[in-house]
């Protein structure tokens, strides 16, 4: 799980990129990651904290509280904390999953694709699919069921998968990668593939 949304809450910080914008060049480009980061984030975490200031009784709660009990919250605030928290929560654990450093997952994991999809090449050319499939916005994901088996599946705008536990995602809005790649999706994604945090996955699959 994503560590800010277990343990922060209101007011909800804007989380640092934790490499520097040039560190996942040429995949993703330090311009892509200043706007995708310092704007877009940003606005997320500000219209999350907007929207709980006049509720004191929800400042304790996390994010992951907020996300998984939106039918507790008051009702003119649920769409504004589903869609703005989800963006805080997709947005946090997108950026904490990439390194600009060469990676590859662990055997355990290995282990884990080949029982799901066959081979670690099928679960790329799957999530591949899946990120390509998602019509206008929305993300790709890889999580663990309870039992510690592997799925892709797909949300829409700033849906999230939980209560699934999320391992690893693509965001396939625009502003992750159109001013770098344009219309170019499919060359996003392929190039997103060599950029992920391996160690980062494997730590939210075996619950560190």
């Amino acid at each position: 799980m994503n560590a800010i949304a277990d343990s922060t809450h209101y007011p909800f910080p804007l989380m640092l990129l934790p490499y520097s914008y040039e560190a996942l060049c040429p995949h993703i480009d330090s311009c892509t990651l200043h706007f995708h980061h310092d704007r877009h984030l940003k606005t997320y975490v500000e219209n999350l904290n907007k929207a709980l200031a006049p509720y004191p009784d929800l400042h304790n709660w996390t994010l992951y509280q907020l996300l998984t009990n939106l039918e507790k919250l008051p009702a003119e605030i649920q769409k504004t904390v589903k869609n703005n928290g989800g963006g805080v929560f997709n947005h946090q654990l997108y950026f904490d999953s990439m390194t600009g450093c060469q990676a590859s997952p662990s055997p355990i994991l290995t282990r884990a694709m080949e029982i799901a999809f066959g081979s670690f090449d099928q679960w790329k050319s799957k999530m591949a699919e899946a990120a390509a499939s998602v019509f206008g916005s929305g993300y790709a994901w890889l999580v663990s069921n309870d039992d510690g088996t592997l799925r892709i599946v797909t949300t829409p705008n700033q849906d999230t998968p939980l209560p699934l536990r999320p391992l690893l995602l693509i965001d396939v809005w625009e502003h992750a990668y159109y001013l770098q790649y344009q219309n170019l999706r499919a060359d996003y994604i392929k190039n997103w593939f060599c950029v992920i945090d391996w160690d980062k996955v494997e730590g939210r699959y075996l619950g560190k």
